[in-house]
């Protein structure tokens, strides 16, 4: 039987009542003071450390975000509370509304699969997007307001850089999030091998994909007796480091948050000597990006991934009264 109309019919319906939701819901807001207060302890640490050296740092609006020479920073609390919110938001997405009976009367009416389960991932997405740019705003105002410096249009570009980053690192969580309540049908299951995921990619899989690499590219004697590590197999390591979620957010806004990063890999540092820039100077905005791209890539690519096998497999469903 084919189907009329455009399959998009009523996305806008179904994302304004996802909107809605969402904003009037008490996990939402426990979710965005979970983040702010997260992101307050070292937003303070920065700001005390950074009063000393105003008048040295071209790049204090980037150091709030990302200071040097500190393991607590707002970057590394948001690499771990945005999947939290991500998966908050989207872990009973579908199999909630099955639950309450509600997907087959939704279904009933001039409204496709393809529009409800596109307007679920985007307004999810815009919520996501409005709490990191309350955020953001909250970081850069408050930073402003304590250091007395106003930012530099560079600073400015790679902290808004940074954002699309962090929303397109949300985005991949949230896929995760939403296959998951598609496969299955209790709520705590999907959140529970949701969490466990991210746990595996944020904690383990740093700690497991060098050994992997090792035995897939064991690496040259010859490069172990001089202390150095095989190409080969530090092209695997990376590669495989890659697929965590976690450590391409962290790869590229380090790119970008951290202009005067004193080394970029061997090869990047080469090109640089020949140029005649001075390595361990700021990188141009430029070929920030074009360092930071291919991370930024894999993340939006990943979540349209993550987002194309929740709609194959929705569509297979069956959806009973």
């Amino acid at each position: 039987m084919r189907r009329e109309g455009s399959p998009w019919q009523g996305l806008g319906t179904v994302l304004l009542k996802e909107l809605a939701d969402h904003f009037d819901s008490p996990r939402m807001l426990l979710l965005a003071l979970l983040m702010v207060l997260a992101a307050a302890v070292p937003f303070y640490s920065a700001v005390d450390q950074l009063r000393t050296t105003t008048s040295e740092d071209p790049f204090l609006l980037l150091k709030l975000f990302n200071p040097g020479g500190q393991t607590l920073s707002v970057v590394a609390i948001l690499g771990f509370v945005i999947p939290v919110m991500a998966i908050g938001l989207g872990f009973d997405a579908v199999n909630g509304e099955h639950n309450r009976r509600t997907l087959s009367r939704i279904l009933a009416q001039p409204i496709y699969r393809d529009a409800l389960l596109a307007g679920k991932f985007l307004a999810g997405i815009i919520i996501l997007a409005v709490n990191l740019m309350c955020l953001w705003l909250l970081v850069a105002g408050f930073g402003v307001f304590f250091l007395g410096v106003p930012p530099s249009g560079d600073e400015f570009a790679r902290a808004l850089v940074f954002y699309f980053i962090a929303v397109a690192y949300a985005g991949a969580w949230l896929g995760m999030a939403m296959l998951f309540s598609v496969l299955f049908r209790s709520p705590a299951t999907a959140a529970l091998l949701a969490l466990g995921v991210w746990l595996f990619m944020t904690l383990l899989w740093p700690m497991i994909s060098p050994f992997i690499a090792a035995l897939v590219s064991p690496p040259d004697v010859r490069y172990t007796l001089l202390g150095i590590l095989d190409p080969q197999t530090a092209a695997w390591q990376q590669g495989l480091s890659r697929i965590s979620p976690y450590l391409l957010f962290e790869e590229a806004t380090r790119t970008i948050l951290t202009p005067t990063t004193p080394s970029l890999g061997p090869v990047l540092d080469q090109i640089r000597a020949l140029r005649g820039e001075v390595v361990g100077a700021a990188l141009p905005l430029r070929e920030s990006l074009a360092i930071a791209w291919p991370g930024a890539v894999s993340l939006i690519a990943g979540a349209i991934v993550l987002f194309v096998a929740t709609y194959v497999v929705f569509q297979r469903q069956e959806v009973r009264a």
